[in-house]
């Protein structure tokens, strides 16, 4: 017998509870059934196959011979599938893959997934990085930390880290002006990708609203570690989020010349698609990164 899509494969997994029991009550409870309602898919299977497969005695039912031959080759067959879901799954919740940004992952998360590791030994990690802003229907990964206004549609989010930013540069650079006392300092150095709209939006809260930016070099190095790579080499100014540099301010190799940040109204957020806000992988890292990360400031 061909066996086609409308086969009641849900009728075939009574069938294996009901000859496992030897009975339609038992079978009917284990499976939340009621015993009218096993009695319709046993019936519905029998019509399909045209084979009798029990006895219907009083208090009793018994396996047919065409029964007790099917019995055995469908209860291996569900278990078959039972493993082939549970090492699916525990594949799956094995890895978690996440999905960044190139400063996020360079300047946060890198040192930080070794202690995650260490407290879920379970969970291997695969870190992908880009700047781009990935479709979860088209990629294997699990979560993403993800820069904008926390509005996915489809996605949970979890705000993880403001997005303050402010110039910085070598303590040396500084040096060959005599040091930085006003925001207007800035402007007598080179400025390291002069067309960021960051920059329009600190030198405005810093009161300079008509700040000279044109005719400067446009360089422009796409990623917020490269150009904080080139402050520190002395090539220039950099507008960076100081949480990402704090080590570099402690080792002297940046100085943050002005307290004020600004705020182009994104931040980083942890997001993962709404289905699969139960996966315990993606909870125990959601958690993690709430516990790590300092509170977040208004």
């Amino acid at each position: 017998m061909k066996m086609s899509r409308h086969f009641p494969l849900n009728a075939m997994r009574v069938f294996e509870a009901a000859a496992r029991h030897m009975s339609f009550t038992r079978a009917g409870a284990e499976l939340g059934l009621t015993q009218t309602a096993v009695s319709y898919q046993i019936k519905l299977l029998e019509d399909t196959l045209g084979e009798q497969l029990f006895l219907r005695q009083p208090r009793q039912v018994s396996l047919t011979d065409a029964g007790l031959r099917l019995a055995p080759k469908v209860t291996e067959a569900f278990a078959i599938l039972q493993d082939a879901v549970t090492g699916l799954k525990d594949t799956s919740e094995g890895t978690l893959t996440i999905h960044s940004t190139a400063t996020f992952a360079s300047r946060w998360l890198a040192r930080h997934l070794g202690t995650f590791q260490l407290e879920n030994p379970g969970i291997a990690v695969r870190l992908e990085t880009s700047q781009e802003v990935i479709d979860f229907t088209k990629t294997e990964a699990d979560l993403a930390i993800r820069s904008g206004k926390g509005v996915w549609p489809g996605l949970k989010a979890h705000l993880l880290m403001r997005s303050h930013f402010t110039p910085m540069l070598s303590p040396q650079l500084a040096e060959t002006i005599g040091g930085i006392e006003t925001p207007a300092d800035l402007l007598k150095l080179r400025i390291i990708d002069p067309n960021d709209p960051w920059w329009r939006m600190w030198f405005e809260a810093a009161g300079l609203p008509d700040a000279d930016l044109a005719g400067r070099p446009a360089s422009r190095f796409g990623v917020q570690a490269f150009e904080a790579a080139a402050a520190i080499a002395g090539n220039g100014v950099a507008i960076l989020m100081p949480e990402f540099y704090a080590d570099d301010v402690a080792l002297g190799r940046l100085v943050q010349p002005f307290d004020l940040t600004a705020n182009d109204g994104t931040d980083y957020y942890l997001v993962y698609p709404e289905a699969r806000r139960n996966s315990r992988k993606i909870r125990a890292f959601r958690d993690f990164m709430h516990k790590t990360l300092p509170p977040i400031q208004p």
